[in-house]
């Protein structure tokens, strides 16, 4: 049983809200801020309120070239300034009440061990925040205090890149210390903070930024690289995680829906139950809102380790089914081999064996997304209000962490070591039973181990959001987004059958056109390269929004905005 026990608790918003007149008295039948700060349980509180701020499902990748809904702005290069942006406002929110519950932590000089744990854990949520900041706009203004109408940080300029990714990784330093690791939690509690998280989250932007610096020239790339190192690394030695596999040889798909909930792969979870907190993700996938491209099916492995161009196990795309054999199982847990039965409530409760059976929709891959599919039919969005699953969704998981691990190594060193491959990235094929990556295989297949470890990243974590922080932190972007969003070959297979076309039921989607634009070998064109831009001048990062300009003239815009 899923025990879901941090809600929203509407009194601690009040707390938050911040007053700018001094009361001489103190309120006898409401709670105030005077009468709040008095035992760890008030504090476990407020700190329920930071779970919020945790990001739940999106479509993240379709700002890049693994996934695709129609047009995205980020992904084509299309993008303005806007006046408000809820990336930039949103973080400061959470942010504002992180240093609430710190202050008010240090300044308690009595404050329990329990109570530090709370402080820990808004040390922990203001470092998310701040990263959720960085990891767009590059160095922001960091506030450390609550802030009233007449503080003068209102007007503080941006601090610098350096010190700002240094502030949030101090900040999850001071917190591993006080947080407890994932076993000493209570039934309870599963779900908070822990000190692998905070160590998870540390790794995760040490890579970020020691490969930004890479790729840039900046002489402080190998520190951060170390660090990614030691505190995946740290994380791997705590013997509190393992790689999930529950259901044999289908685990990573199960990984991802209701028998995935509290796996031990967990470290850190939006977490959702039914009638309290749900969402309709599920259902949102049926209807085209996040596709895989031929990129993302391309980069799976044949079944021998090898890329498909130097294969004999590749099948070619000439059928509806060929591209999937012999495959890396991943593959067809991630994306739905057409001719699978599953329940689409498009359709109505009953499986449908034939579907995708409209690949041609414009604009449309043909890819169809499987993973995050449950197989339970209230959560697939089959109940009157579609809003109905309790799927958590992961957002730091082990195997990241051992990626994580073999990348900084070889960002770092040049080389890994076959030790350090089997402690990290073969234990990740292990569990879909890939052959084992070694330094003699990749050698004899004229290889770079450093693109095979970028590929295992990419389809390990494929549509869970990290495709356009990679391209971006690779400095890759500027070749890999400006070129043809590609789908399934419809010209010269069997998809050009008009009954697999059609299928046997009228296409859903009135008014739909179907998709002609091919390349010269038959394969879908969603979206022209030559109508798609990505200028390294300015779209490595993201404009402030220009309403924080007008009311802060001491920030500066980002370059070429």
């Amino acid at each position: 049983m899923k025990y879901y026990t941090i809600k929203t608790i509407i009194i601690v918003a009040f707390l938050f809200t911040g007053c700018t007149k001094d009361l001489d008295l103190i309120p006898q039948s409401n709670i105030s801020d005077a009468t709040f700060w008095k035992s760890a349980t008030d504090y476990k509180l407020a700190a329920n309120n930071l779970y919020n701020s945790l990001q739940g499902f999106g479509f993240d990748d379709n700002e890049s070239d693994i996934a695709f809904s129609r047009a995205n702005s980020i992904s084509n290069g299309t993008y303005q300034t806007t006046e408000t942006d809820g990336n930039w406002n949103t973080p400061y929110t959470y942010i504002r009440r992180c240093n609430k519950i710190i202050t008010k932590a240090e300044m308690d000089a009595g404050a329990e061990v329990k109570i530090k744990r709370f402080w820990a854990e808004a040390k922990f949520f203001r470092a998310y925040n701040y990263w959720r900041l960085f990891r767009l706009y590059g160095g922001v203004p960091l506030i450390t205090e609550e802030l009233d109408i007449n503080s003068k940080e209102l007007y503080a300029p941006r601090n610098n890149r350096k010190e700002t990714v240094d502030f949030i990784l101090a900040d999850l330093t001071e917190a591993v210390a006080s947080l407890p690791e994932k076993k000493d939690l209570s039934k309870e509690d599963i779900g908070r903070i822990t000190r692998g998280a905070a160590l998870a989250l540390k790794a995760r932007v040490a890579l970020f930024e020691g490969t930004w610096g890479k790729y840039r020239g900046d002489n402080n790339a190998n520190g951060y690289l170390d660090m990614a190192i030691t505190s995946s690394e740290s994380v791997i030695n705590s013997s509190q995680y393992s790689l999930y596999n529950g259901k044999g040889d289908q685990s990573y798909r199960y990984l991802f829906i209701e028998q995935g909930d509290d796996a031990s792969e967990c470290i850190l979870d939006r977490r959702y139950q039914r009638d309290i907190s749900s969402h309709d993700y599920t259902h949102s996938l049926q209807v085209g809102s996040y596709l895989p491209t031929k990129k993302l099916a391309d980069m799976y492995l044949a079944k021998d380790g090898l890329p498909i161009a130097q294969s004999s196990f590749f099948q070619d795309y000439n059928t509806t089914i060929s591209e999937f054999q012999n495959r890396d199982p991943r593959m067809t847990m991630t994306i739905l081999v057409p001719g699978t039965a599953i329940t689409q409530p498009i359709m109505g409760a009953a499986p449908v064996e034939s579907w995708p059976f409209y690949p041609q929709r414009n604009p449309n891959t043909g890819y169809i997304i499987y993973k995050f599919f449950s197989e339970d039919v209230i959560s697939n969005g089959l109940q009157a209000n579609g809003n109905s699953s309790s799927v958590d969704c992961h957002l730091i998981r082990y195997a990241e962490v051992l990626l994580v691990y073999a990348e900084a190594t070889i960002e770092r060193n040049g080389t890994i070591s076959d030790a350090d491959l089997g402690k990290s990235i073969n234990i990740v094929r292990q569990r879909v039973n890939m052959p084992l990556l070694t330094n003699v295989f990749v050698a004899a297949n004229g290889l770079d181990m450093k693109q095979e470890i970028r590929r295992e990243r990419t389809v390990e974590l494929a549509l869970e959001g990290f495709r356009y922080d990679d391209l971006r932190r690779w400095k890759i972007a500027e070749s890999e987004l400006p070129q043809d969003i590609k789908g399934v070959k419809i010209k010269g297979s069997n998809w050009t059958d008009p009954v697999i076309i059609n299928g046997s039921n009228k296409n859903p989607y009135a008014g739909a056109s179907w998709q002609n634009a091919t390349d010269v070998n038959g394969f879908i064109i969603c979206e022209k390269g030559s109508t798609r831009t990505f200028d390294p001048a300015k779209h490595y990062l993201r404009p402030l929004p220009t309403k924080e300009i007008l009311l802060n003239p001491n920030l500066e815009q980002n370059p070429g905005w």
